[in-house]
């Protein structure tokens, strides 16, 4: 599906103030001078593709993403390689998963090609805010909402619109090891649930655990299943034995991550055994006590790879390994990045030039 973007005029931040406030910028708090919009109707389908101002949107109150919840999204980066191209990575992979999350929630499906060429519109248009710091890159938040106005709750909204908007990102995390928390009172999703989507209720009704975590020291929370580890807040969790890397298998409860895998792909590509088996907060904690487990670390597109040192629980606490970065998580960091920035081989062609 080929679709042509209308271009508004926009007036451009100058460069001393652009340079100044990617200077200092918090993770998702200052944004570049566009956005694409693409608006759905039952009556129209996929129309009025424009690239336009960064600017608030005028929606009803009675819009039905405010009242049932009919919204979704995704997350992912433009870097600046080392050859000077602005690119992305595997934007394919998130345009399947985003359908397949307007599947889950009954919202209209947007076609991959639209997905990348909102991407693509986007990112050449303000390719100046990509940061050229190594780490930093250029966050994409492409989402979904839907804005019928109507109480009724009787079927799907008639009406959608497609926002892409972007930010410019240091390095979160910065590969410190986190600490992190066992949640036990709270569940992140269930099964048959929309767990496996990337719609914000999933992530409204785990702020409370957040905030407790942190109140606990901790950088993020780890959410159980049945005495299982399912999934960290914003990431999947991998488990490193010698020279295995395991990770849970996915199912309705966990988010499958384009990064995770990745990640899958690459630790095979250099020699490890991978596995995708259940861990147990049982095992997770016998293992590190006794040694079997040297590494574990967490995967996603805001954090890339970070290692886990330290975890805490209502019962107490552990660490793994000797709570610092071990050798496969810095060795698989290191290849991904490579990849995404140009300096190392790309042999399955996720990279994705922009401009």
């Amino acid at each position: 599906m080929t679709v042509a973007f209308e271009v508004e005029p926009v007036e451009r931040t100058p460069a001393r103030e652009r340079a100044r406030l990617m200077a200092g910028a918090p993770f998702g708090e200052v944004f570049t001078d566009h956005m694409v919009t693409v608006r759905w109707s039952a009556a129209r389908g996929w129309h009025d593709a424009r690239l336009r101002a960064h600017a608030p949107l005028v929606l009803s109150p009675a819009a039905q993403v405010f009242h049932y919840g009919q919204e979704i999204f995704e997350g992912m980066k433009a870097y600046r390689t080392a050859g000077g191209p602005v690119v992305t990575f595997r934007p394919y992979a998130n345009a399947e998963r985003f359908a397949a999350s307007a599947t889950r929630m009954a919202m209209p499906e947007l076609p991959a090609e639209l997905f990348v060429g909102a991407l693509e519109t986007l990112v050449a248009a303000d390719r100046e805010w990509v940061p050229e710091q190594e780490g930093h890159s250029l966050y994409l938040r492409p989402f979904m909402i839907a804005t019928q106005p109507t109480l009724g709750f009787y079927r799907p909204a008639q009406e959608y619109l497609f926002v892409v908007i972007a930010a410019p990102a240091g390095a979160y995390f910065a590969g410190r090891p986190m600490t992190v928390w066992l949640e036990t009172e709270y569940t992140r999703a269930a099964p048959g649930g929309t767990g496996a989507a990337k719609c914000g209720g999933n992530y409204a009704g785990t702020l409370v655990a957040q905030r407790r975590a942190a109140d606990r020291g901790c950088d993020q929370v780890v959410w159980l299943r049945d005495g299982h580890v399912d999934e960290m807040g914003t990431s999947n969790l991998f488990f490193v034995y010698g020279d295995e890397v395991v990770t849970p298998p996915l199912g309705d409860t966990i988010l499958a991550g384009v990064t995770r895998d990745s990640v899958l792909t690459l630790a095979a590509d250099l020699g490890y055994r991978v596995a995708q088996r259940p861990v147990t907060v049982t095992a997770w904690r016998a293992d590190a006590e006794q040694g079997r487990l040297t590494e574990v670390f967490s995967s996603g597109t805001s954090s890339m790879i970070t290692p886990v040192g330290h975890v805490r629980a209502a019962d107490g606490g552990f660490t793994v390994g000797d709570g610092a970065a071990g050798t496969v998580t810095t060795r698989l960091r290191a290849e991904l990045l490579g990849i995404q920035t140009g300096v190392r081989p790309d042999p399955h062609g996720w990279v994705h030039k922009i401009a």
